[in-house]
């Protein structure tokens, strides 16, 4: 008689047990996957500072270079300062004969005063010194303003770097002629560092102001920890514009095809790892942990 089969229980529990844990772990990625509001299409944002000239001229000095770091109050470059050294100059001994001037038509007609009073001259005579007088202060303080205006100008031909943070995209050099008003030089603000997610609008019933978020660079291992700082409150939309008869434009569309639109959230960075150099324009993926219940729909 052949001896009956012996059934082996242990592989059977164990590949049970491996398959319900698979099933969980899938199940819970899932949930992650479809609960926590997230987007792959965000990107990292800065301030940057675009820095113009007040005054033109030929720059003399020029030390800084591409993507150097600079801290606030740190000089950027100098525009020949002589010629708005001589303005001052000028406009100083300009103030010394205003003043003079002032000084002698004040005691002339403080003069005239006494003689009108000793009808030694006539009213008119009077009148006209003072006026005299009264357009003398006015030209002495027209002069104290042009020195004043001197001097700020002498001071704009240094450039000095508003905020901490970075040289960027640098053309100018040592030799070029500044104009006013012309871009020179631009600074990524250090300390603005921000990201914007665009999520869709189905998850905006989950994203609160202050809720925390993870950050994802594509170019970093490493996550960042930050919060959401704002929802934009408007985008662009391509119905309703006017067209040359002021009626509005609306597209047709499909009634069964319904595009969720992406709203702008921004996130603010509460803290990066070491080793992570931020650069705006860096692509993100935001994972938005709501803090509070979403709302029922």
């Amino acid at each position: 008689m052949a001896a009956r089969p012996h059934f082996r229980l242990a592989p059977f529990l164990l590949t049970a047990v491996t398959a319900g844990l698979a099933a969980a772990f899938g199940w819970a990625m899932w949930d992650a996957y479809m609960g926590a509001p997230w987007t792959r299409d965000g990107s990292v944002r800065a301030y940057v500072v675009a820095l113009a000239p007040e005054v033109a001229g030929q720059i003399v000095e020029f030390p800084v270079k591409d993507n150097q770091f600079v801290h606030k109050g740190d000089r950027l470059m100098l525009i020949d300062p002589r010629d708005f050294r001589i303005a001052v100059s000028h406009s100083e001994a300009a103030v010394k004969q205003a003043k003079a001037t002032l000084e002698n038509t004040e005691i002339e007609a403080k003069r005239r005063q006494k003689l009108v009073k000793d009808v030694s001259i006539s009213v008119e005579e009077e009148e006209t010194y003072a006026t005299k007088a009264i357009a003398s202060r006015a030209q002495y303080e027209q002069a104290l303003a042009d020195l004043d205006q001197a001097k700020v100008n002498l001071e704009r031909t240094e450039v000095r770097a508003p905020v901490n943070g970075w040289v960027t995209n640098l053309l100018a050099q040592r030799g070029d002629y500044a104009h006013v008003g012309q871009n020179v030089i631009s600074l990524v603000d250090a300390d603005s560092f921000w990201v914007d997610g665009y999520f869709e609008e189905i998850y905006l019933d989950q994203i609160h102001v202050g809720d925390p978020a993870e950050i994802k660079l594509m170019s970093y291992r490493p996550t960042l920890r930050g919060h959401v700082n704002s929802i934009a409150r408007a985008i662009n939309v391509p119905n309703a514009q006017p067209n040359h008869q002021g009626i509005a434009s609306v597209n047709p569309i499909f009634t069964w095809v319904r595009l969720a639109q992406r709203i702008p959230v921004r996130v603010h960075i509460d803290e990066a790892p070491k080793g992570v150099a931020l650069s705006a324009g860096m692509t993100a993926t935001v994972q938005v942990n709501p803090a509070t219940p979403a709302r029922s729909k």
